[in-house]
This record gives C-alpha cells, structure tokens and sequence, in this order.
C-alpha cells in the first residue's frame, strides 16, 4: 500500500502549505505528501482512540475513518473529549464526527457505527494503515493477519488505568529515511598532523538523509513468545512486566466480553488475580513475575495515560506513513504510575 502512496504522488496546494508549513519543515515535503495520500481506519472511540484521532486529522492524512458500535456513556466521556456531555446514548463514532472535522477541514473524517467483527476482509483494504483499539485478541490477530498479507500497516493500543501499551507491525521489510549529522572527510590538504588528522569530523551544521529497513512481525507470533527455551529464560529478567499484564488483560477482555469494571471492582479484581495465575501458568512463567499490585491500578481509561500513549501511537502511525525517522519495534509500554516508557521487541528475530 506504500508504494500506491508514492504513485499517486498527492499535490500539495497552496493552501495545504501554509497549513501544515511547520510540518514541512520538520519533515520534508515528500513525507507530508505521502501522508496526503493515505487513508486510516481507527477503530474504538475512546479515550486513547480520540488521542489518535486528533494526532492523525492535524498531521493531515487524506481521510481518516471513525469505526466504533458503542454508545456514549458517562464513564466514556470523561477521557474522550471529542464527545460533547450532551451525547449520551448516542454513537460514539458519529458523537466524535463534528468536533474532529473541525480540527482539520482538509481531512476527510468519516463515521462507521458497524461492529469490527461484522466487517468483510474487503472493507479493511480500502486503507493505507489500520489502528484498533479496544478490540479482542481474536480480532486483531485476525486483522493484523490479513492486513499483512496485502501490505497495510498495523497498529494496536490500549489503556487500562495507569497502564498502556502500542503494538505496530509494519511488514517484514519497512523502508524509511533518517536524518543524521553529515560526516566530512578531511582531505590530504589540511594542515593538521598528528594522531587526529586521519579522523573525520562530523558537521552538526548539515545533515544526510539515510535510508534505513527494519523488520516487524505479526502480533500473533509477538504474542506467542515460547517463554520455557533458555534464551527466553535468560532474557526474562530484562522483559517488562507489562508484556505479561497485556496478556493478562487481554484473556479478561476476550472471557467478560469487557474491560475490568470500576463498578465491578471487587468481582473484577478477583477474576483478574485468576486469570494473572493462569496465564502465567499458561506461558510457563513463576507467579512472582506479575504481582497483584497491578490489579487496582487497571481499571478505566485515564486521560493523561491516554494522552501520552495516544501521542506516542499517532506519532508512529505518521512517521510509518511518511516513511520518515526509526520506528518503535515492535512494542511500546507505558507505565503512569513510574511515569515511564519503554520499547521492547517480542517475536521471532
């Protein structure tokens, strides 16, 4: 799908250059056309998805596609901002259409209440890039499965509480260019002798674009680490939690048919101890890995933990599109309790 990008080779208009002129000059009028030309499906319109949302209609992507089923709720509001409080019961992709047009008229925003599961092969090979959110594993396993086989980038996120997480997969060849310090050679001529004068120098005044690959895989074999070879054994003291508790959280949301309910508090929490000891078990990984510290901390969708990780997924999706700067791989965690993240890769090499 990347390369259809570059040949439809999208103008830029006059008008688009004075609307995203800072962004040209960050990173190039070639990256800002190849966004131009692309179209993504964001699918969930929560907190996270309206961070997303955002991030995409202002870089300015082509047209950008609001998929989500659900309805407006009270709890739904209060990270979602794209939502006005007076929607409630409505759907929560079309209750999100008007403010995010107005962010970006130059964008084709477009809202679609249909379930994700109801959704043939077809529909998702109309875009560039798809981004799930709040999906069940089964989904998007089955999206990234299909979408790899036909060049569509991938991407997955979620937040729970204070914990968030962003999976891309972007093919196992990924082309990009990265800009680096220009490095001068000296020539015969300089003057300067001595052990210094074979070396060469670096001008931080001038940059060169390099061109880069790098290879992700899909989220099924990320997600299917065999945890019991010694390599892995060797590496599980450097592995974060988080990848465990993504684990832990998904078989939750895959049994409930739901994310862990505050309204559920002590019901949820007592599943979430249960289901943590199986999936250790499952993996083949000691108890003592995942504490159950975690537990109060993964209900709801915090804003700033939804800011943060949604800032972090646009920014991936928009560098993917533009083929401009490294991207993560393969994983990004965030934990807002520490106030950190981390990128991490799982899956074959």
């Amino acid at each position: 799908m990347i390369d259809m990008i570059e040949k439809e080779d999208p103008v830029i208009t006059e008008e688009e250059a004075a609307q995203y002129d800072r962004q040209i000059r960050l990173w190039g009028l070639d990256a800002q056309k190849r966004l131009r030309g692309s179209r993504v499906l964001l699918a969930g319109l929560g907190g996270l998805g309206a961070e997303v949302a955002k991030n995409l209609i202002l870089a300015g992507v082509k047209g950008l596609t609001l998929l989500d089923h659900e309805k407006v709720t009270e709890e739904s509001c209060r990270a979602q901002f794209l939502v006005p409080v007076t929607e409630h019961g409505r759907n929560r992709a079309r209750a999100s259409l008007e403010r995010a047009q107005n962010l970006n008229p130059m964008v084709e925003v477009l809202a679609d209440t249909d379930r994700i599961e109801d959704k043939p092969d077809t529909f998702f090979l109309q875009f560039n890039a798809v981004c799930l959110t709040g999906c069940s594993k089964d989904v998007m396993v089955r999206i990234d499965q299909l979408c790899s086989q036909h060049n569509i980038l991938v991407f997955c996120g979620d937040v729970h509480g204070y914990y968030g997480y962003m999976f891309c997969n972007l093919g196992p060849e990924h082309n990009y260019v990265e800009e680096k310090p220009k490095v001068v050679k000296k020539s015969s001529g300089d003057s300067n002798d001595g052990p210094d004068a074979k070396k060469v120098k670096v001008d931080l005044n001038e940059t060169t674009m390099v061109k880069k690959t790098s290879k992700f895989c899909r989220l099924k074999e990320a997600l299917e680490v065999d945890w019991t070879s010694d390599k892995a054994k060797a590496a599980l003291k450097r592995t974060p939690v988080d990848y465990f508790l993504l684990h832990v959280l998904l078989k939750f949301r895959t049994d409930k048919g739901r994310d862990p309910d505050p309204q559920c508090f002590a019901e949820d929490s007592q599943l979430l101890s249960q289901i943590r000891q199986d999936v250790l078990d499952t993996l083949g990984v000691a108890s003592e890995v995942l504490n159950d510290d975690f537990i109060s901390f993964c209900f709801s969708e915090m804003s700033p933990v939804c800011a943060v990780v949604g800032g972090v997924l646009g920014q991936e999706i928009v560098k993917a599109l533009s083929q401009r700067d490294a991207p993560h791989r393969n994983f990004f965690f965030f934990d807002g309790r520490k106030g950190n993240g981390m990128v991490d890769y799982f899956g074959p090499n």
